[in-house]
């Protein structure tokens, strides 16, 4: 996928799903260590970029699956994301912590882990290592799951929230002004 108005470096590192799989296997018959995580990265923030640097600490290359538009309102609804995907991918493939970044249009990142076959998946711990999708496919060939705590307070959700209200303050004083 070519990004525009980003660097050589970000469109290298945005990648079709297909062709990481081959170079996850190519990654690790060198003996790199793969570790995946997922998400919306809707609009990214520190917690976002702490997140992504413990997960890169666990291997030797991160893969992030990055949800695309359409997965992404059916799972956080109508007036999500807030950034197009194109933007959301340029902005985590520009992070240091990111090696690779892939779009999946289903409501899971299943496939796509079948795909990569990472050594470690990770998530956030608000989810049970169980319970984390991919996890009994990672298991079962002897990979690992990790989950990496959050930065307290930060949260794309309340973001929004903070912003909008922000927005509607601006308006209501605009409004008594008149």
């Amino acid at each position: 996928m070519r990004t525009r108005g980003t660097g050589p470096r970000v469109k290298e590192k945005v990648r079709a799903a297909r062709s990481l799989g081959a170079l996850a296997k190519k990654l690790k018959r060198q003996g790199k260590r793969i570790v995946f995580t997922n998400g919306c990265f809707d609009l990214l923030h520190a917690g976002h970029v702490r997140y992504l640097e413990d997960a890169r600490r666990l291997g030797d290359c991160l893969i992030v699956g990055l949800n695309t538009d359409a997965s992404v309102r059916r799972l956080k609804g109508p007036g999500r994301p807030v950034s197009p995907e194109k933007d959301r991918a340029a902005v985590i493939a520009a992070l240091a912590s990111v090696d690779y970044v892939a779009l999946f249009g289903d409501d899971t990142p299943r496939a796509l882990i079948r795909l990569i076959e990472p050594d470690v998946l990770v998530k956030g711990a608000d989810w049970n290592a169980k319970d984390i999708v991919g996890s009994d496919l990672v298991a079962g060939y002897g990979g690992k799951v990790k989950t990496i705590p959050f930065l307290k307070g930060r949260s794309t959700t309340a973001l929004i929230k903070k912003i909008a209200k922000t927005a509607q303050s601006n308006r209501d004083r605009q409004d008594h002004r008149r």
